[in-house]
């Protein structure tokens, strides 16, 4: 099985400087490397249609790879616990060298093609939400009866920690700062 995001780059490298243009929809990880994450954890699904709209030009150490790509990613709102969908969209812009010139911050070139996917893979893993939100304005669940704050309302108080408690016998009359001190 071919992989979408390999890509034949020798007439790239022949004819200097040069560029061409590429449209690419595949799935994240046709290949299946990656495990898929517990339900509490953002994740992108192994058939998640990822859409790419990349540039890649030739200069004499590599290659550059700009563009963008949009990744639908799915998890749990962090507040209320609802699933939550959500689309990253990545700008990239990246290096391929070739094996001896390879450092942490380059992607290789192998022989004549490039392999997109471990770009694709960093770029939406490193743009996933740590902790999403349904909504901006999300309430949350009650600490006490667990009720979902969204959809309806509680009368539960949390116990006063003791410490305090002197603070809740303090009354003010007035409103007026105190004097003396200035």
């Amino acid at each position: 099985m071919s992989s979408p995001y390999r890509i034949a780059i020798a007439k790239l490298r022949r004819d200097l400087p040069t560029s061409t243009e590429l449209a690419i929809s595949a799935p994240f990880d046709q290949e299946r490397i990656f495990e898929p994450k517990g339900e509490a954890e953002t994740d992108v699904a192994w058939d998640a249609p990822i859409d790419l709209q990349i540039k890649i030009e030739s200069y004499s150490g590599g290659l550059r790879v700009k563009g963008k790509l949009s990744a639908p990613w799915r998890g749990t709102c962090r507040r209320c616990s609802k699933i939550v969908d959500g689309i990253s969209e990545i700008a990239l812009n990246e290096r391929f060298v070739d094996p001896e010139d390879l450092t942490e911050d380059f992607y290789p070139i192998d022989k004549d093609f490039i392999d997109l996917a471990p770009m694709v893979h960093d770029a939406v893993f490193l743009d996933l939400p740590l902790a999403p939100l349904c909504s901006a304005d999300c309430k949350g669940l009650c600490p006490y009866c667990g009720i979902d704050r969204n959809e309806a309302n509680c009368e539960c108080q949390g116990e006063t920690d003791p410490r305090w408690a002197t603070l809740d016998s303090l009354s003010f009359d007035n409103e007026e700062p105190a004097t003396g001190a200035e």
